[in-house]
């Protein structure tokens, strides 16, 4: 049984808040930037999905029912709108958007980084015993 299966996850899930970080950024400084385009991340699919696939159990019996221990790595995937025009020069970049999305994910972000340091505490208390 590995230790780290839990916080493996929580990597995906980091990594994938970094990928929304660059995508929102980018389309902040691309808000006048004519016929662009704007940029989203599919990332609650992708946190959900590396969830259910990185759940790991322990048997202690052998003739128990096995769990998926799958640890493939869900990458995030960028799409581009297409179905929406803001500007009159084909930008759809809409700022109040951009900058409500950017504080979302930053909120997110912190809160699987406290996360994950909760999970290596609980792991350093395991160590030490106490």
């Amino acid at each position: 049984m590995n230790v780290f299966n839990s916080i493996k996850p929580l990597e995906q899930a980091l990594n994938a808040s970094m990928v929304q970080q660059r995508t929102i950024t980018s389309n902040i400084s691309n808000v006048d930037t004519p016929n662009y385009k704007r940029q989203t991340v599919s990332f609650q699919d992708n946190l959900q999905e590396a969830m259910n696939k990185n759940f790991q159990s322990y048997k202690s019996n052998p003739k128990h029912v096995p769990f998926s221990n799958e640890t493939n790595a869900t990458k995030p995937v960028v799409r581009t709108d297409h179905n929406t025009l803001n500007n009159s020069n084909g930008n759809n970049v809409d700022m109040d958007v951009e900058m409500a999305e950017l504080a979302k994910n930053q909120l997110l972000y912190n809160a699987m980084i406290e996360k994950t340091n909760s999970q290596f505490r609980d792991l350093q208390t395991a160590i030490r015993g106490s």
